[in-house]
């Protein structure tokens, strides 16, 4: 017992103490053995009632589990999370088709940069930008990622940026999940240390404000293909070079490996695999 307490216990459980007292009788009376100790104001677990706690807690929590996935197997709402700059440039404009083809399922979606906590976090699924590495997790490869150079038209005109050794004349949009901009400078436009440290940049703990400002002619940005699709097409965006970078990091669809999918969100995660092999990497 958690709490060393009957009453409290009783106040989770919404019983009454007498009726938690009566239950631990007879099963003491049952096995024979003296679960708890009472004392003043608190009742203390016997070691005969921890070890078999020990032995039945795996068991309880199988009833558990069971039970939860038994009461959830009905449930047609889906709750899915992922990173803020993924859900609104990749996500939001394909989530329709989802609800087309799946019309009776409830999609609740949450974007946050921070990975899904699934123990104390009610998600069915989400997507997740990693290494792909987590035991507790079932993971599944949904895009892979490269870094790639974007800008606007009018701003590599403006600046006569042709070469990477242009550079030197440009300002570099920077951003926390892509930091790479030193790594391409130094193998692409072989530039030391210092000289990159002297061109103008301004930083970004959002991808989606950095590939905003490279539209608005504020600079080059690095960013991931998979977040300037729309760009690209209306053409507000070109990649001026053809040099990438290989990144360790990829969008994968995760879920607790333990827990078993309901069917709607087996439903959206088969969708979402679905939709990123038919557009590969734009």
């Amino acid at each position: 017992m958690r709490s060393n307490s009957f009453s409290i216990a009783a106040s989770e459980l919404h019983v009454t103490p007498g009726a938690i007292g009566q239950q631990i009788r007879k099963l003491e009376q049952w096995l024979g053995v003296r679960l708890f100790s009472r004392q003043v104001r608190q009742v203390i677990p016997t070691a005969e009632a921890i070890a078999y706690w020990k032995r039945i807690q795996p068991a309880l929590a199988q009833i558990t589990d069971a039970s939860r996935g038994l009461r959830e197997s009905r449930r047609t709402g889906v709750r899915l999370s992922m990173p803020p700059s993924f859900a609104a440039k990749w996500f939001t404009r394909r989530m329709a088709n989802f609800l087309t083809r799946h019309p009776d399922v409830e999609l609740q979606l949450s974007s946050s940069v921070a990975p899904v906590d699934f123990e104390r976090e009610d998600f069915d699924l989400a997507v997740r930008y990693f290494d792909g590495k987590d035991a507790q997790l079932d993971v599944s490869l949904l895009a892979r990622d490269e870094a790639r150079v974007y800008a606007s038209p009018a701003y590599l005109a403006q600046h006569r940026l042709r070469r990477p050794e242009d550079l030197v004349r440009a300002t570099l949009l920077h951003t926390t999940i892509l930091p790479l901009w030193p790594q391409w400078l130094e193998r692409y436009g072989k530039f030391r240390a210092s000289r990159i440290a002297a061109i103008p940049g301004i930083h970004f703990d959002q991808g989606l404000m950095a590939i905003e400002a490279a539209r608005q002619g504020q600079g080059l940005v690095m960013a991931s293909p998979w977040l300037t699709e729309d760009e690209v097409a209306r053409g507000e965006l070109v990649e001026p070079f053809p040099h990438r970078i290989a990144v360790s990091g990829a969008y994968y669809v995760v879920h607790p490996r333990r827990a078993r999918l309901r069917p709607a969100a087996g439903y959206l995660k088969e969708w979402l695999l679905d939709e990123a092999g038919k557009a590969a990497a734009p």
